[in-house]
Order: structure tokens, then sequence, then C-alpha cells
């Protein structure tokens, strides 16, 4: 994947990053650790296999026989996918003949290139890259009692299907591949929900839905369900690849950030430009200038790296602009709330981690404020 316009080596320095994909997950991370960024990667679902291609083979040679008049393409791994099996099985040439003969409809421009590589041509693309879309096209567009083959994505969507029975169409499917919880003794995605919930990632990027509802249905196992809807409505940043994905979390009250372009370099370029136009803050004190970048703060110059507590204190004060934060408020930003005594000994090691510790002044009796 080529670099992203902009690319600086520092650009996503001291931001932490959640990773949920599993396929193509290693062009994401590279591209956001070269920027600085740490990520953290947890595949909250998987593309699986089967151990046996004896599924996938009979459900090509129900299309073959079938003729049908239109094949709807939804992905390029899975085209691809479902070419190597069936020329694998002797099956190959009869598919590309069946496939010639139809009509085919694109989901987006990566099925289009998945098609065009295997020397088929396309009919049309759907308007919005989505399945909905696709199959809104073969209604608007073709008329009823077709028979129509869909290449399917790791999941069925049986509403779309059930569009085309509904309408008088016959349906026929193949799935070259599925989705999969994570192994049993997998447990990053559980560490992703714990450091989500505590604050303590700045983004989580997001490229199918099924992964976003399986982050959810792990939330929801573990108890963590609201704490971390909190947390995306709040100080960590869902980012989606496209509607399809941001759907579950839009029904939850969450709303994500999406590109413009359903593409993977859109995603990365609009992370980069959302985190350096939201998630930096600055402030100008008598010790010099104050920036928070994700994980990491510096007074003038000096930078280091802040645990979760201090980091919830010091975004708090800088967000104040040097006005006087009460201690109620800063006691708020505790992980489990606190007390009067917690909140001295939380404070005592902000200003021991800081360069300038006097830049967080006492008030006397009223609460903290920095020295501006």
């Amino acid at each position: 994947m080529s670099d992203v316009p902009g690319f600086r080596p520092t650009q996503l320095t001291g931001f932490r990053i959640g990773v949920t994909s599993d396929r193509r997950s290693q062009d994401l991370i590279d591209a956001f650790e070269r920027r600085g960024a740490t990520v953290v990667h947890a595949p909250t679902i998987r593309i699986t296999h089967s151990p046996h291609d004896e599924v996938i083979v009979a459900e090509t040679r129900a299309i073959i026989a079938a003729r049908p008049q239109l094949l709807l393409a939804t992905t390029s791994y899975g085209l691809r996918r479902w070419f190597e099996i069936a020329d694998s099985t002797g099956l190959g040439q009869p598919l590309l003949e069946t496939l010639e003969a139809a009509d085919i409809l694109v989901r987006g421009p990566k099925a289009r290139g998945a098609i065009r590589a295997a020397d088929l041509d396309d009919a049309g693309m759907s308007d919005e890259e989505t399945t909905a879309s696709l199959v809104s096209k073969v209604l608007a567009e073709h008329p009823p009692g077709l028979t129509v083959a869909v290449q399917l994505h790791g999941s069925t969507d049986e509403q779309q299907l059930d569009r085309l029975r509904d309408a008088g169409y016959t349906v026929l499917t193949v799935a070259p591949y599925q989705w999969s919880a994570p192994k049993n003794d997998d447990h990053r995605v559980t560490r992703l929900v714990d450091a989500i919930c505590a604050g303590q990632l700045d983004c989580v990027t997001f490229t199918s839905a099924p992964a976003v509802d399986a982050l959810l249905s792990a939330a929801e196992l573990l108890g963590q369900l609201d704490p971390l809807l909190d947390a995306f409505r709040g100080p960590v940043v869902a980012a989606v690849v496209g509607p399809v994905t941001a759907a579950p979390l839009l029904a939850l009250g969450v709303q994500p950030i999406q590109p413009e372009r359903f593409r993977m370099g859109a995603l990365i370029r609009l992370v980069c430009e959302w985190l350096e136009q939201n998630q930096v803050a600055r402030v100008e004190t008598k010790h010099g200038l104050v920036e928070l970048r994700g994980s990491t703060a510096s007074v003038d110059g000096s930078t280091v790296t802040l645990p979760p507590t201090a980091l919830a204190l010091l975004r708090s004060l800088v967000a104040a602009k040097g006005a006087v934060v009460s201690r109620a408020v800063l006691a708020e930003t505790l992980q489990a709330g606190g007390d009067e005594h917690a909140l001295e000994m939380a404070l005592s090691r902000l200003r021991q981690a800081l360069p300038a510790p006097k830049i967080v002044a006492t008030v006397v009796k009223r609460g903290y404020r920095l020295d501006v």
C-alpha cells in the first residue's frame, strides 16, 4: 500500500490506536506505527476457511448447473478464493464460461478489479458500495424471475437475500470464506475492551460491521458494554471505513468518523487528520508551552509519557486554560472516583512526572490550576 499523502514520521507520536481487523491488519498497523503511534492489535473476528472445500465446490456446481442470469460480486478476496478453489477442483473453466454468459454486478471497485483480473467484464457497480445498494440495483434494473448468484462476504446477509427472493428471483449463494470469533485463549479482545473503557486509547479502527458487532458482544459478555459506549462517546473516537461498518455504532448512539471514500488509505488519512486536529491540546504557561498529544505531555519541548490517571488530570487542567478546576471535578477523573487523599496523591504523582512540577498550582480551598 502506498504512503498516505502528507506522511510525517512524528504525525501520530503519543497517540494510541486500536486495530480490530484481521485480514490486511498489518497495512493499518504499519501505516500508524510509521507515523509514531502505539498500536494495540486485537482482531475481534477472523477470516476462516473450511478445512474442507466440499461445500464451496457443491455451491459452485449448483451455480454452474443453474446458469444464472446475474452474479452479484461483493469482495475481491472472496472472488479470488472462489476462483482458486474452482481451478483446483477442475471447475475453473466451466465457472468462467457460466459467468461470461451472466450480467455481473459488483459492489465496489475492488470486486470489479477481481472480476477483470479473471478476464471477465462487469455490467455495473452499486451506487453506495454496499450489498443493500447492489440488491436495489437488481430490483430497479432487472425483471423478476431471473436466477441470481450471490458471492457472500464472510457472513450471510439474509435480509438482502430475502429482498431478492420476495421480489421473485431465484437466489443461489457461494461463501468462499466466513467470519469467526477469536480462539478462547486469545485474550487480546478482553484487553482491548479494558483499554477502551479506561480511556487508554485515542482511536479504534473498524473495517467491517461484523468486527464492530463482535467487539460490542465481547464488551457485553464482560459486563462493560455501557462503559465502552461511554468511552466511544467521549475520549475514544471510533473510526470506520464506511456506512455499513458505522451502522451498529450509530444504532447505539455512537457517532464514528468515516472517510468520504470507503478505502483503507482514506481511513488512515482521516485518523491522522482527526487526531491532530481534535486530540492535540496546547496552552501557554509561565513554564513554557504545554502540549498534550495522546498519552504524552510536553512542557517547553520536554516530553514525557503519562499513565492514565495523571493524563486525565492534566487533560482537565489544560482544558481549563489556567482557570481553577475544583477538587470535586478532578476527583471524577480518577478511574474509580476518589477521596481527598487519593486526589492529592494522584496530583503529587502528576507533578513528579512533569518536567516542570510547579506548573500545577494549588489554589487554597478552591482546587488546582495551571500556572499560566
